[in-house]
């Protein structure tokens, strides 16, 4: 005898997404996904064992849950993986410095021991005024991240220290960590996967104070170890899924997340949380025969930290399909509350999203930024002119874990990640099964898109204006 659950389903019109909905609120097979993930398998950079491990384990998720599943290889420029990171103060008064290396960034081959030069916050105008330090090791300072402004501001400013670090000749960085306390975390120096040629590392906040205030009475000398395992080229592998279409099946919808994370914590808020929403979305759908109109694909992309390389390669491998692509999804925010998508770019989406959102919530609550995204795996659809959507959420849960040891499966909202589930599904429900598709900008509208979005500064800083300019990227 059916139950009433079932019975219902049997009744709701086909673009009803009320079953779903209760489905995944009730359910707690996304959560059980994510203690395996991040107790069993851990941090996965990519490439990595654990990210092959990851990768493995995610294809297993999807045909478990009875939906085809394939990884699908591209390539990385480098490996990199930290093997020990120690750091000392030499004079005035010998401490131990705190410290993490940063991702993508070389070796000291064996101990420096320098004098500290101060290169201010990173400012131009401060590092402009750095006279050359030849052998010394650069300090940066930096503010507690409170805001994603300020998570953002850490990387604008990279390139600037890099230039500066060449110009004066110094043998190596410390740069202060934006996170409370003695908390580490990683903060990639590059941005395109490659490798730097300086010596990098984090120092934890209340250590990195105190050299600051040393280093206003007098010179300031430090000892630096970092021993870092560094590759070649090499593959990786994105987690791709799909649940076939009907009348409509020739059109993709696209939901993703990066399975990727890096290894001082265990990647529960960056990003396995979402990472694994992913799966459980589709799980839910096939287990209630839930046929949608258009195709969708389920994606736990990879090499996102190592500058969206994973979400890249898949972009280009399905260029073909990307005029067929009616739309993309994708979150990276933790467990933080979901109050809307961004748009990014696109006023017109507007109003797709906010009907949507209307059964889990109301239009007058919703928050739908128009801003554009950088820095996660919705950009290269932007260059493929596919309407795009990011989730709007909470930030500030996230940030105080971000990249950081801490980043762990205790610090995940189980409550707020499951209703996000519930909007997520929502909208890509409702993308799946509308009757219309919104259209895909051209190169020109996306060009124009890039720069009311004030995107270029931040695409040049992030090592993409080059390949896009030169119709390498994106859109020919």
């Amino acid at each position: 005898m059916l139950t009433a659950f079932f019975f219902a389903l049997l009744l709701a019109p086909p673009d009803d997404v009320s079953p779903l909905l209760a489905r995944v609120r009730a359910s707690n097979a996304m959560i059980d996904d994510l203690r395996e993930l991040c107790d069993t398998v851990g941090g996965r950079p990519t490439p990595s064992a654990a990210s092959a491990r990851a990768e493995e384990w995610a294809a297993r998720k999807f045909r478990d849950a009875g939906v085809p599943a394939a990884l699908e290889s591209y390539n990385v420029p480098a490996s990199w993986r930290s093997r020990g990171a120690t750091a000392e103060a030499i004079a005035p008064a010998a401490f131990p410095l705190r410290i993490a290396a940063a991702p993508f960034t070389a070796s000291t081959n064996g101990t420096i021991e320098a004098a500290l030069v101060d290169f201010g916050d990173g400012a131009p105008d401060v590092l402009a005024k750095v006279p050359e330090s030849k052998g010394q090791i650069a300090f940066v300072r930096t503010g507690i991240m409170n805001s994603l402004d300020d998570l953002f501001g850490d990387y604008m400013r990279i390139n600037a220290l890099l230039d500066a670090a060449k110009r004066t000749g110094v043998a190596a960085m410390l740069i202060e960590s934006s996170q409370r306390r003695s908390l580490l975390y990683r903060h990639p120096m590059s941005l395109d996967g490659t490798i730097v040629s300086l010596p990098v590392a984090i120092v934890a906040h209340d250590n990195a104070e105190r050299l600051v205030r040393l280093m206003q009475r007098g010179p300031v000398r430090v000892a630096l170890r970092l021993d870092n395992e560094i590759g070649g080229p090499t593959a990786a592998r994105n987690v791709v899924a799909e649940i076939r279409g009907s009348d409509k099946a020739e059109e993709i919808v696209v939901v993703g997340a990066h399975l990727d994370s890096w290894d001082l914590g265990t990647g529960a808020l960056d990003n396995g949380v979402n990472a694994v929403t992913v799966i459980d979305l589709a799980r839910q759908i096939h287990a209630l025969g839930m046929k949608p109109r258009r195709t969708i694909r389920f994606v736990d992309f990879t090499g996102e930290e190592n500058g969206m390389l994973g979400s890249r390669a898949y972009a280009e491998a399905h260029r073909a399909e990307m005029s067929r692509t009616a739309a993309m999804m994708t979150m990276d925010i933790g467990s933080g509350k979901t109050t809307g998508f961004f748009l990014d770019g696109r006023a017109e989406l507007r109003p797709i999203v906010e009907k949507a959102l209307a059964p889990v919530m109301d239009a007058k609550a919703q928050q739908n930024p128009l801003d554009a995204i950088d820095g996660t795996d919705n950009f290269d659809f932007i260059l493929f002119g596919v309407p795009n959507f990011v989730a709007n959420q909470d930030p500030v849960p996230y940030l105080p874990e971000y990249h950081a040891e801490s980043d762990t499966f205790d610090k995940v909202d189980v409550a707020a990640a499951k209703e996000n589930e519930a909007a997520d599904a929502a909208l890509l429900w409702s993308l799946a099964n509308a009757d219309d598709r919104a259209p895909q900008q051209t190169r020109a509208e996306v060009e124009k898109l890039l720069a009311e979005q004030h995107l270029v500064e931040q695409m040049k800083a992030f090592a993409q204006w080059g390949d896009w300019a030169a119709h390498k990227r994106g859109l020919k």
